[in-house]
């Protein structure tokens, strides 16, 4: 669903929603993470490569293919993620920036059912003009927003 940040804490939430389904997912992220993120649903292209640009075209260069990203755990509060490769190579990952790499490779996101079980929120279907007024602000932020610049 993409980034907000969560008031008054002004800490940035991604907000992944389940596929055929009606559960959310939120992950608190940082404000570089958050920036990335946003940079990518909104197509900004930096001057320099951000790290997670750097990582696409390392993996272009060297003909790998990220196949799916994994959001595997949920432990003591911490989300934890694995990039999946072609020919099965796993790695372990930050959600965060495994949702940026996804961003910017085309690659599908995946929950666990446990991680959806345990963490997922399901928004009552009086709650979807939230939902709407979630998807306004998505089309309204830009990366300044965050506070932060990259170079």
């Amino acid at each position: 669903m993409g980034v907000r940040v969560e008031m008054p804490s002004n800490q940035p939430i991604v907000l992944l929603r389940e596929t055929g389904g009606d559960r959310y997912l939120p992950i608190w992220i940082g404000p570089v993470e958050a920036t990335a993120i946003a940079f990518a649903q909104q197509g900004v292209v930096p001057a320099r490569p951000l790290t997670h640009d750097l990582f696409r075209d390392v993996l272009e260069a060297l003909g790998h293919e990220l196949t799916q990203i994994r959001i595997t755990d949920l432990r003591e509060g911490v989300f934890y993620a694995e990039l999946v490769f072609s020919g099965g190579v796993e790695v372990s990952a930050r959600p965060s920036d495994a949702i940026a790499l996804a961003l910017r490779t085309g690659t599908s996101i995946v929950g666990s059912d446990a991680v959806l079980d345990e963490a997922g929120i399901v928004i009552p279907n009086e709650q979807e003009d939230e939902i709407e007024k979630f998807r306004e602000f998505l089309n309204d932020i830009s990366p300044e927003d965050f506070g932060t610049t990259s170079q």
